[in-house]
């Protein structure tokens, strides 16, 4: 089927107006409303001269906007952007730029950092505030005709990866569908991808009527590709997004919001999203659980002290994902009961363990090899042809995406992951690099030298921490504040072993194993 989501929403819309697509605190919007104010918007952008292939970025929370703001940009063919809401202005900018955003559309809690934008980003044209005022600002355009778009149509999805600063993975459309067939279709009994529109809608309707189609309520943002690539998914078979009000992750209105608004699935990041979920099932409060059937993880550690705690309480399966924002997912690790733990992860049929010269680890055999899969894939990073040709390989005339995670093969076919080779930290699904991090500690004037490494850390899958050499002068507080004003805080060491001097040796190379062990002993 060559057709953009948006195209098949659309269709979806016309058959399932007066279903709600859409439940945010306070608020319900229906199939036809989510198209009219979608249209709306990209009449806006259209004005503003957005047309197909410009980038449109999302600064925004979760909720409707988001959504919308993806819809309004697949009815222009225009690329859907994401923008991580915990940039600070420097970063936000630099992403702007890398991606020649021609749009912006922003939560108005975001609007301090966007303060000129204009004048930062020269291919900007247009930035839409979402406030009090946005629905006047809808209602002042008319809505844009749908017209019907290709799967070749593209979104990018921004990863901090392996690569420094953030690099755009460009997904065309059509593969994009693929890549979620298995989790949104496969649970309604749909064995292949829809040939066609029609077959599409159909699909919707019937899973709609039946009470079949998924409720989805993504915990985790929607700037990360397990929040969005699930929730697109689920817009393509009539389901229902429900979000939680903004601010931080509240377990108890989240767990409250499963019950009352009948949740079927919910869309997490591991242990940093699930342990404070976990937390708060085990105060002893009474939560009704009974319509709570799946939870979605990738990206980060999930922990199986969590996975027996939501077994207990509810009749859930949990698929527990190995997957990044350049392809896959390469295994899964799915429990339906505690009788399944402890959890295993097993590759998917795309999926392989390969060396560095690209032959296949025996299982069993106690080589180590990167993970590789070649199913559908992006087409690449956008504006670095060099990483996109590191990345996405070719072996035995077969496309791979090969981001560098590095994993054993047991006898048994199962996977142990071991993290990534490159040396980049995930913390709670986020990519650090230490480079960057470095970058801002060594241009402090009483930083002499420093090494920022991942430690690992129970509920966060791993830490940032960092050993510095200063003469002495400054507080572990004051750097971190320092860091602070020029990256997110997920970057900011959360610990920090401040020296005289590193450990280098003759030739000036870091002692990596005595900086981890400085560092496994402040952090335990």
């Amino acid at each position: 089927m060559d057709a953009s989501f948006g195209t098949i929403w659309e269709a979806v819309a016309r058959s399932l107006p007066d279903e709600v697509v859409i439940s945010e605190p306070g608020r319900d919007h229906t199939y036809a409303e989510f198209d009219d104010r979608s249209a709306r918007l990209a009449a806006a952008l259209a004005e503003a001269g957005v047309g197909p292939g410009d980038k449109v970025a999302c600064y925004l929370y979760n909720g409707a906007a988001y959504l919308e703001t993806v819809f309004a940009a697949f009815k222009l063919g225009a690329v859907p952007v994401n923008a991580n809401y915990r940039y600070t202005q420097e970063e936000l900018f630099s992403l702007l730029r890398d991606a020649d955003a021609a749009a912006l559309v922003f939560s108005d809690e975001l609007a301090a950092n966007v303060a000129d934008a204009e004048q930062h980003v020269p291919t900007l044209r247009l930035a839409v505030r979402v406030d009090e005022r946005y629905d006047e600002f809808l209602r002042a355009h008319e809505p844009r005709p749908a017209e019907p778009r290709p799967g070749s149509d593209r979104l990018f999805m921004y990863t901090g990866g392996t690569t420094g600063k953030p690099k755009g993975v460009i997904w065309r459309l059509g593969d994009l569908l693929h890549s979620v067939f298995v989790a949104v279709y496969r649970p309604l009994g749909v064995q292949s991808p829809p040939e066609n529109l029609d077959e599409a809608v159909a699909i919707a309707v019937s899973a709609r009527r039946e009470g079949r189609a998924p409720v989805m309520m993504p915990v985790v943002p929607l700037m990360h590709g397990t929040g969005l690539f699930n929730s697109l998914g689920g817009l393509l078979v009539g389901g229902r997004i429900v979000t939680a009000r903004r601010g931080g992750l509240d377990p108890r209105h989240v767990w409250e919001t499963v019950a009352a608004q009948r949740v079927g699935a919910l869309l997490v990041a591991g242990t940093a999203v699930c342990r404070p979920l976990v937390d708060e099932l085990l105060t002893g409060r009474p939560y009704d659980l009974s319509s709570l059937r799946a939870v979605i993880s990738s990206g980060t550690t999930f922990g199986d002290d969590l996975k027996r705690v939501l077994h207990e309480r509810a009749q859930v399966t949990i698929t527990d994902a190995i997957a990044s924002t350049e392809g896959g997912p390469f295994a899964f690790a799915i429990t339906s009961s505690v009788d399944d733990l402890p959890s295993r992860f097993f590759p998917v049929p795309a999926t392989k363990v390969v060396t560095a010269e690209g032959k296949e680890v025996v299982p069993g055999s106690g080589q180590t090899g990167v993970l590789a899969y070649c199913g559908p894939i992006p087409l690449g990073y956008y504006k670095d042809t060099a990483k996109t040709s590191a990345t996405f390989r070719t072996i035995d005339g077969v496309r791979y995406a090969i981001p560098g995670d590095v994993a054993e093969v047991a006898a048994d076919g199962s996977l142990r992951f071991l993290g990534r080779g490159s040396g980049v930290i995930n913390t709670g699904g986020e990519k650090v690099h230490p480079p960057e991090v470095e970058e801002v500690l060594l241009a402090h004037p009483a930083v002499t030298d420093c090494v920022v490494l991942g430690v690992r850390d129970e509920k966060w899958g791993e830490q940032v921490a960092a050993v510095v050499a200063t003469p002495g002068g400054v507080t572990e507080q004051e750097l971190r504040d320092w860091t602070r004003r020029s990256l997110a805080g997920y970057k900011v060491p959360r610990t920090l072993v401040l020296l005289p001097e590193l450990r280098r040796t003759p030739t000036g190379k870091l002692e990596v194993s005595w900086a981890r062990q400085i560092l496994t002993t402040a952090h335990p």
